[in-house]
């Protein structure tokens, strides 16, 4: 596995946004995966609509083939570290920004996020750059 999903992207590809769903079609060979986190993160998107459970369901397709994974205390601790750094150095960014990137690091995986403001802010983190 080489790539860990942020929300941005997973909410690009839901939408069919060429760029998004077709880095993912070429990406999945290689490996994806998305975080619990991240998982609700866009579950609190379907919520935002008069039918919510329509909305889940198109979610949970498009999570089907994807590997999810959770946290542990490697994790956990790698988030506070990276979270303590950032608090100290004045550039805290969101936590779930924080417990992808944790996650990402432990496993060794690529982030795809359209939000490299953030991720970049992340020692040794490895982020995907669309062309």
């Amino acid at each position: 596995m080489a790539y860990v999903i942020d929300a941005d992207w997973a909410i690009n590809a839901l939408a069919q946004k060429r760029q998004a769903s077709t880095t993912l079609r070429r990406l999945a060979p290689e490996g994806l995966a998305i975080s619990w986190t991240t998982v609700g993160e866009i579950y609190e998107g379907a919520f935002q609509y008069p039918d919510p459970q329509a909305h889940l369901e198109t979610l949970r397709q498009f999570l089907h083939p994807l590997r999810i994974l959770g946290l542990n205390d490697p994790i956990m601790e790698r988030f506070a570290g990276i979270r303590a750094s950032l608090r100290r150095s004045g550039q805290l960014i969101p936590d779930f920004d924080i417990l992808l990137a944790a996650t990402a690091l432990h496993h060794g995986l690529t982030v795809l996020t359209f939000n490299l403001r953030h991720f970049s802010r992340i020692p040794d983190l490895k982020v995907y750059k669309a062309s």
